[in-house]
């Protein structure tokens, strides 16, 4: 297995929770299965998997790819670059794209994203709706929790009012207790909006079960991972689940994950962690080979001010385009 490290900085620096992010740092891999290569990506992100030391010592610690599938459970973003990889050489074996390879039954040309809307006044809040909707979006996600809750149902209304047709998600990331949730549903009920992801603290499953039954959905990003899928679905605590890849050790225990959600009624929403275009791409054969998918988080490769790959898995009117050729990109 070949690694190599890469650098990639952001278009602009990006502020959450676990802190300012300027640039992502992760590594390329190369495979050899049976005499075809494959590619990976491993992009690590403090907070989602293990750091970037730790990722790379994992790798340096694979001496076969295959065995590797198994042995880095403990270390998701470095087992997503070697199971990406892997997939990547079995798929242009097999001479499918990589969506096809992972089970999904019919060519899918393109799938639907959403258009993430940071924080700002409600006024900016409309304005980069209005651009969103304007370029093709169908659902929006708009950030929620930075400001008090009186001001975010402004941001909302005032988004729902300049785009009265769009599906309307928002994203908490754990920063309302449950009161305020409470309060944040019943306003948001009257403005349609579909779902809440991570409105409480990611160890509250149960108040997430409680926030659940009206017509605002729960979705769990952070607590999936926290808690697992079997946990969540046992305290009957999610509408939807988001599905990173990276953060859950590969595309293929992403997709795993996606259909069990599915087959128990909950649906499945494939996101990145602001990876590189391999990685994005994957995540994108990913959705495509979920049937009756919805929007997805895949449009963040304009985040980045450079990438290991150009002209892939870039958004455009909405929607990304899947390759279509063996494996997850063309070769370079």
């Amino acid at each position: 297995m070949r690694v190599e490290r890469f650098s990639l900085p952001l278009a602009h620096p990006l502020d959450t929770a676990a802190g300012r992010i300027e640039r992502r740092d992760g590594f390329l891999l190369e495979v050899d299965i049976d005499g075809i290569e494959g590619l990976g990506e491993a992009t690590p992100l403090a907070g989602w998997t293990e750091s970037l030391s730790e990722c790379a010592a994992a790798l340096r610690s694979v001496e076969d790819p295959l065995d590797a599938l198994t042995s880095l459970e403990a270390r998701p973003a470095a087992r997503h670059g070697v199971s990406l990889a892997v997939l990547d050489a079995r798929a242009r074996t097999a001479g499918k794209p990589l969506y096809r390879h992972l089970g999904g039954e019919t060519r899918v040309e393109s799938v639907p994203v959403n258009a993430t809307i940071g924080d700002g006044t409600p006024a900016d809040t409309a304005a980069a709706a209005r651009r969103a909707v304007v370029e093709g979006y169908p659902a929006l996600k708009v950030k929620v929790g930075a400001r008090s809750l009186a001001v975010d149902i402004e941001r909302l209304e005032a988004v729902r009012e300049s785009c009265p047709d769009v599906e309307l998600r928002a994203d908490a990331n754990g920063a309302w207790d449950e009161p305020t949730a409470e309060r944040a549903f019943e306003a948001f009920e009257a403005l349609d909006v579909a779902f809440v992801e991570q409105p409480l603290p990611a160890e509250n499953l149960a108040g997430h079960a409680g926030l659940r039954g009206g017509e605002v959905g729960v979705g769990l990003d952070e607590g999936l991972l926290e808690h697992g899928l079997a946990a969540v679905l046992e305290a009957d605590a999610a509408d939807v689940v988001v599905c990173k890849p990276m953060a859950l050790g590969g595309v293929d225990r992403a997709r795993e994950t996606a259909l069990k959600a599915r087959d128990a009624g909950v649906d499945p929403v494939v996101t990145t962690t602001i990876d590189g275009a391999v990685a994005r791409a994957g995540a994108v054969h990913l959705a495509a080979s979920i049937p009756d998918r919805r929007p997805c988080g895949l449009a963040t490769g304009d985040l980045l001010a450079e990438d290991v790959r150009a002209d892939i898995a870039v958004a455009e009117g909405g929607s990304i385009s899947v390759p279509q050729g063996k494996g997850n990109i063309p070769p370079s």
